[in-house]
């Protein structure tokens, strides 16, 4: 289940040129399972018709104050009255600033005016317009009123400029309306976290990797901002898009990933090892493409640093998450690592269960015993660590 599923969001179009994108916002909170109610202003009916939401929807369009096909005549009270949200994407400088004074003249902001649900925005406009002091003002007063902003972004414009204003695009509205539902379990804390295979090279195109996708820690790290938490994600090299908000930092091989959450660490709250490390790189990898030569192969190989001991072993070390996949004997394997690296938490899976795919079934292992989480997908087995490690953290001081 994601956070989406069953929830009615009422959806304000208001009139500027991203209305186009409003239609593609609403068939992704549809397939994400939520229910959407659109209301449309005059000047968004210009630029897509009700009957476009309403087929996307499957759901009545309103943009009338006096619309008679709601019983009471009162649409700007019942259409907010049991939604769990209303988002108004795109939301121009002109509605904002009517929001911000209180002015009602239409069903849209007479709606916003008297909700007793959250209300978020979705500013698009001109890149001169949105950098004008009056607009910033108005959005700075809105947040100061309690209510969420999702962009804009920065790019190109129908009018042909390039600069901040764009509206954020309908899967990333998607993604941050989903985030904002999680409970902010993790707000003010920051987490490093490594995740991927690494990849030690033998020569410039072959090397010592393994399977894992990546999928696992790309799920914990969307679970990590997504509950509050200021994320630096340490990936190797895998096929996978960053998560909305996570700052990325590519690291190819063990050496490259060390140097790299060494650097990520400092004021680091958290800290959870993912990736699959590779123990062993080629003591010499070398310079030009090996050639066969009919004889056997002989490579010497070296240890790799322990990166997940190395900063459990640092003077002021961060909260330590460890992870073990293992072939066989899970609670002895992965019991027996937490307790070797010192780990107040270890999440452990079974290789078949979870390696690669997009469905895992793991263990959490902590001093209290050992806490199964029922097989799920990857981002729901996500946000079972995260209200775990969440739990298990000291208070912030």
């Amino acid at each position: 289940m994601n956070g989406l599923q069953g929830r009615k969001i009422v959806l304000g179009v208001t009139g500027g040129v991203a209305a186009y994108k409003a239609a593609e916002l609403v068939r992704l909170l549809g397939k994400a399972g939520a229910d959407v109610h659109v209301v449309l202003t005059e000047g968004g009916a210009r630029f897509v018709t009700p009957v476009t939401f309403q087929a996307l929807s499957g759901n009545t369009v309103w943009s009338d104050l006096w619309d008679a096909r709601m019983p009471n005549n009162m649409a700007h009270i019942d259409l907010g009255r049991d939604a769990d949200a209303i988002l108004v994407a795109p939301a121009t400088a002109d509605f904002i600033a009517r929001l911000v004074h209180g002015l009602a003249d239409d069903l849209l902001t007479t709606l916003c005016l008297a909700r007793d649900v959250p209300l978020i925005v979705a500013p698009a406009m001109n890149r001169q317009m949105w950098d004008s002091p009056p607009t910033q003002r108005n959005v700075a007063r809105l947040r100061a009123d309690g209510v969420a902003v999702f962009g804009p972004a920065a790019g190109d414009q129908a009018c042909g400029e390039v600069g901040m204003g764009r509206m954020l695009e309908p899967e990333e509205l998607v993604e941050l309306l989903e985030g904002f539902f999680v409970p902010k379990r993790l707000a003010g804390r920051k987490v490093v976290m490594t995740a991927g295979p690494t990849f030690e090279a033998i020569d410039p195109v072959r090397g010592i990797t393994n399977i894992s996708s990546g999928k696992m820690g790309y799920a914990l790290a969307r679970a990590c901002v997504q509950a509050g938490a200021e994320v630096v994600l340490v990936s190797g090299p895998v096929s996978l898009p960053v998560p909305l908000g996570v700052e990325c930092v590519p690291a190819a091989s063990a050496l490259d990933m060390r140097a790299a959450v060494l650097r990520a660490l400092p004021d680091a709250d958290v800290f959870i090892g993912v990736a699959a490390v590779a123990d062993y790189r080629p003591l010499q990898a070398s310079e030009h493409k090996l050639k066969k030569t009919g004889e056997a192969l002989s490579i010497a190989l070296t240890q790799n640093p322990d990166i997940l001991a190395e900063v459990t072993a640092l003077p002021a070390a961060p909260f330590c998450v460890g992870f073990a996949a293992e072939s066989r004997d899970l609670d002895a394997y992965a019991e027996g690592k937490r307790r070797n690296k010192r780990l107040p938490l270890l999440v452990g899976n079974l290789v078949s269960d979870g390696m690669g795919g997009d469905d895992n079934t793991v263990v959490l292992y902590d001093d209290a015993g050992r806490h199964p989480l029922p097989r799920a997908s990857k981002a729901e087995v996500a946000r079972g660590i995260v209200d775990h490690l969440a739990a298990m953290l000291p208070p912030r001081v």
